[in-house]
């Protein structure tokens, strides 16, 4: 049974920083595309980083300098490592792991950013 687990959520105050983990079993996720999406209350779920199975990544605009995605292959995990937070990045976190017709979820983690 394949599974990602996200840790690393929790409440920070703004400015604050977290680092979101996303470890895979059942699945080597090496060979595979890793996304961090983000979903609010009351809003789609959105792309915010993504990490491709060469290591190339990519931002949304809302998090460029201040997320770094980042993949150890040795422990099938990837990272989310997220500073400067803003009340705006407050949401569920979601990894997801795919390659063609491969598409894997998540349970999601909380961040909360406070003022």
């Amino acid at each position: 049974q394949v599974q990602l687990v996200e840790t690393g959520g929790g409440s920070v105050q703004a400015g604050g920083s977290l680092r979101l983990s996303c470890v895979g079993s059942g699945t080597i996720l090496s060979d595979k595309t890793m996304c961090w999406f983000r979903q609010a209350p009351g809003k789609p779920r959105e792309l915010v980083a993504l990490i491709s199975s060469s290591g190339n990544t990519d931002y949304a605009d809302s998090v460029k300098g201040r997320y770094t995605n980042t993949r150890d292959n040795a422990k099938n995990t990837a990272y989310l490592q997220m500073n400067s937070l803003k009340t705006g990045d407050t949401g569920v976190y979601y990894c997801h792991a795919g390659a063609r017709l491969i598409s894997y979820w998540g349970q999601g983690t909380q961040v909360t950013v406070s003022d």
